[in-house]
């Protein structure tokens, strides 16, 4: 049986709980390096340390359309595997061109009977192998060159307005739900300032993980590279840890 991303989070938690870890369910609100410490400032006080593996990964970034901020939650979403199987038998909008949104849109699917796949673009950035599946699909229909204008809907979503950017074309296309995947944007919120960052926030590391800031590490999506997946954040978490051990061993040593 698959194993969705959840279930492997939860599975994950209980291991790492077995075998010792404490988790604070916390805001981290700024990080501060003072007195050869690292001092996080958090909702709940202070917590001090002499090493710190960031990995707060990123979210969504949001489409900035009206309506969007209205109806979040109440058919907008930006999870299509949270969120898709309330949508059962309806027909939703995928907005995005990646791989994450070809992805989602064929995940959904699964419940819904009609997918658009809205993409501003007249070439979709997803590998090859995923565009040819959505295009392939009955319940996906696909309009490229076509942006979101408003997301429509007084209790939830009814409808959205898209334009044609080829014809400026303006119409409607009801829909009960509408996903977002335009893009990244990293939980670096916390740290402004502290570590060096990309031009788009993400947290810039060597191949040991390890960043600007003595003691400070970094791991997962949050990090700036090419390619952001479980599979390559597992891998970052583990040369982080190793790290961030090491680290500590050498200070022990001094």
């Amino acid at each position: 049986m698959p194993l969705s991303g959840l279930e492997l989070c939860q599975r994950m938690e209980k291991q790492a709980r077995a075998f010792g870890l404490e988790i604070i369910r916390e805001e981290a609100r700024c990080v501060t390096i003072s007195g050869g410490g690292i001092t996080v400032d958090g909702t709940g006080g202070p917590l001090r340390s002499v090493a710190l593996i960031v990995a707060s990964g990123a979210r969504s970034a949001p489409l900035g359309v009206p309506g969007e901020m209205e109806l979040m939650g109440r058919g907008v979403s930006y999870c299509a595997t949270c969120d898709g199987p309330f949508f059962k038998d309806q027909e939703v909008a995928v907005v995005g061109g990646g791989d994450a949104a070809l992805d989602e849109a064929l995940f959904l699917t699964r419940f819904c009977k009609k997918v658009y796949v809205i993409h501003r673009r007249d070439e979709f950035r997803a590998i090859k192998l995923l565009v040819e599946r959505a295009s392939g699909s009955e319940r996906i229909e696909m309009a490229t060159s076509t942006v979101v204008e408003k997301i429509i809907g007084t209790g939830g979503v009814e409808a959205i307005e898209v334009r044609n950017l080829k014809t400026n074309r303006v119409y409607r296309i009801p829909v009960a739900g509408v996903f977002l995947y335009v893009g990244l944007s990293p939980n670096t919120q916390f740290l402004p300032g502290t570590v060096r960052t990309d031009e788009k926030g993400y947290v810039i590391t060597d191949g040991d993980m390890r960043t600007s800031v003595q003691g400070i590490f970094a791991a997962g999506d949050v990090r700036s590279k090419s390619l952001r997946q479980i599979s390559t954040a597992v891998g970052d978490g583990a040369m982080a840890a190793m790290s961030a051990a090491r680290y500590l061993e050498s200070m022990v040593a001094k």
